[in-house]
């Protein structure tokens, strides 16, 4: 580590005698000047080229091996739930997949082995800076019994970005692929033969070096668990209620609002509890100049015909920072292009305002209004409270969804399940 220190050192003293050379002769030796600046330029740009990270360091780390993993099976395997008595997020299976990290030899072999407690210094720094980013996904099984996984490549590469804005380490995308279809078929007992039913998996990856110290950390640990899900509304759709939230901000630009970190979450629980006291289920995220961005922890979608050509238009904050690059967003505008272009709809991503949807409620444009997000795939949304007043999203008082929603819902399932053979669905 001294020796790229040690020449630098070297390299500015020899310009700075380059230059006192230099500035003793004659001035009447102009070709010998430049030659010597000539020179001098070149050695600053050789110093600031050795001094970049590519070549200041030869070492190689070693990257996720999934050739290295090792599985060992729990010895009392837990009883399965009823698929109705299943509750996000409570349950969990057997097993868990875990990969250690450090700044020495980077990747370690990557083990399966029974659920189990982590043990954590009370230094960690996780603890202390929240040296933390997870991702949400989920395996599937098909009518044949297959296990499937729905765009993993997606979730890889926005963990990759999330775990390299906090320091922490990436990886090979395609390993992990491969190491969490591994677990996710190790673990199908738990996944009902129902439709609506799957697997949630959570990869998640903290920062473990026992520091007090504000850096990056010298060590990590990336550990994925799962537990089994039923549909996020088992007796159909449920329309929810907006309270327009401002006097809170949930992301800014320039900040990690569209990285996907456990610091992201925690501040919105109270703002969300404010909202639920008055009586609604989420919060609208507005910021700035009262733009929309998202509703609770999904990302928003409104349908409106526009108010000069009278054509449909499917309408989403656009990815500037202040949003959460949603993979289920991403589907939602790739089956919009899809199956709406071609039926005379106007997909459309950019900045819009509340006023804007109250505008278009009041003269009766704003068609309706969804949230997308990898629990609830869509989540319709019935009206949003907005100083004061009351914005109808369109849906009448016995409907709990639009019929854009359910669309949407029912494409999404059949690549999900393989009804719909696609590209997005990863055979595990």
């Amino acid at each position: 580590m001294l020796r790229p220190i040690f020449t630098r050192c070297a390299a500015r003293s020899a310009s700075a005698a380059s230059l006192r050379a230099a500035a003793s002769r004659p001035l009447t030796s102009p070709v010998s000047w430049r030659a010597t600046a000539t020179a001098t330029a070149t050695q600053h740009a050789a110093r600031q080229y050795s001094i970049k990270a590519k070549a200041a360091s030869t070492s190689t780390h070693q990257d996720i091996d999934p050739a290295k993993l090792t599985i060992e099976k729990s010895t009392s395997p837990k009883a399965l739930l009823k698929p109705e008595e299943l509750v996000f997020g409570h349950t969990f299976t057997d097993h868990m997949l875990t990969i250690e990290w450090n700044e020495t030899s980077g990747w370690h072999a990557p083990q399966i082995k029974p659920y189990q407690n982590l043990s954590l210094d009370p230094a960690t720094c996780v603890f202390h800076y929240a040296f933390e980013c997870f991702e949400g996904m989920k395996a599937y099984k098909d009518k044949s019994g297959g296990i499937r996984l729905f765009r993993p490549d997606r979730n890889m590469e926005r963990f990759n970005k999330s775990a390299a804005r906090i320091a922490l380490p990436t990886f090979a995308p395609t390993a992990l692929i491969e190491l969490i279809a591994t677990f996710a078929k190790l673990e199908s007992r738990f996944i009902p033969d129902q439709r609506g039913y799957s697997l949630y998996l959570r990869p998640t990856m903290i920062g473990t070096q026992k520091t007090l110290g504000v850096g990056p950390p010298g060590s990590a640990l990336l550990y994925v668990i799962a537990s089994p899900v039923g549909p996020y509304y088992p007796t159909g759709f449920k329309a929810v209620s907006l309270e327009a939230t401002d006097y809170a901000v949930r992301a800014w630009p320039g900040g990690v609002g569209d990285k996907k970190l456990g610091a992201n979450y925690a501040p919105c629980i109270v703002p969300q509890r404010e909202a639920m006291s008055r009586g609604f289920q989420q919060n609208l995220w507005l910021f700035g100049e009262e733009y929309v961005t998202e509703v609770g922890t999904m990302n928003f979608f409104v349908a409106i015909r526009n108010k000069e050509t009278g054509a449909k238009e499917l309408i989403t904050a656009p990815l500037d920072g202040t949003i959460l690059g949603g993979v289920t967003r991403d589907s939602v505008l790739s089956l919009a292009k899809e199956k709406l272009v071609p039926a005379g709809w106007n997909i459309v991503e950019r900045k819009y305002t509340i006023k804007e949807l109250d505008e278009a409620a009041n003269e009766g444009r704003l068609i309706e209004a969804f949230g997308s997000g990898t629990a609830a795939i869509v989540s319709p949304v019935r009206t949003i409270s907005w100083k004061g007043k009351t914005i109808n999203c369109g849906l009448k008082d016995h409907e709990e969804s639009g019929e854009l929603a359910l669309k949407m819902k029912d494409w999404m399932e059949a690549r999900m399940y393989g009804d719909d053979e696609h590209e997005w669905s990863y055979h595990c």
